[in-house]
């Protein structure tokens, strides 16, 4: 049976109902993302998401949970990938997303706060992520879209 890290993503919206995504260090791309990363052991999903948008995105307070998804949503690895990332251990992510609203100021937002994961960052239309999401995740974001649609639209 396949193994899947358990996570969390945030899809964070500004007052304009743009969506905030970062561009990842780590990938020599041009590929954007919503903040996400891993539950720690003994945390709960929203725990977790606290904890994820301080560190990858510096936001603290100025922002509050609209909703989470009903079912955890999955995506997979490339094969090519399996063997590489968390040291082989899982075929993909199984997540928690969370809508959230950002009321606070642009200049709160701080890359640099934990491990940076991201070198930059923009608001886009919610709808743009998928042309900007490495292609593994569109189907996960496509979900996601789906789900928090009430909310951009």
């Amino acid at each position: 049976m396949k193994k899947y890290r358990k996570g969390v993503g945030i899809f964070l919206l500004n007052d304009q109902k743009k969506l905030w995504v970062g561009k990842r260090i780590d990938f020599k791309s041009d590929f954007w993302q919503m903040p996400q990363g891993g539950i720690d052991k003994d945390e709960l999903p929203e725990e977790a998401m606290k904890r994820e948008l301080m560190e990858e995105v510096g936001i603290k307070e100025n922002y509050q949970i609209l909703e989470e998804t009903k079912d955890w949503l999955r995506y997979d690895l490339p094969q090519e990938l399996v063997g590489v990332v968390w040291n082989g251990k899982y075929f993909g992510q199984e997540q928690k997303w969370f809508v959230c609203k950002f009321f606070g100021n642009d200049n709160e937002i701080n890359l640099d706060c934990h491990k940076p994961e991201f070198n930059d960052w923009k608001w886009i239309e919610p709808l743009n992520s998928l042309d900007l999401v490495v292609p593994f995740k569109r189907n996960l974001y496509l979900q996601i879209l789906q789900d928090f649609k009430k909310f951009y639209i």
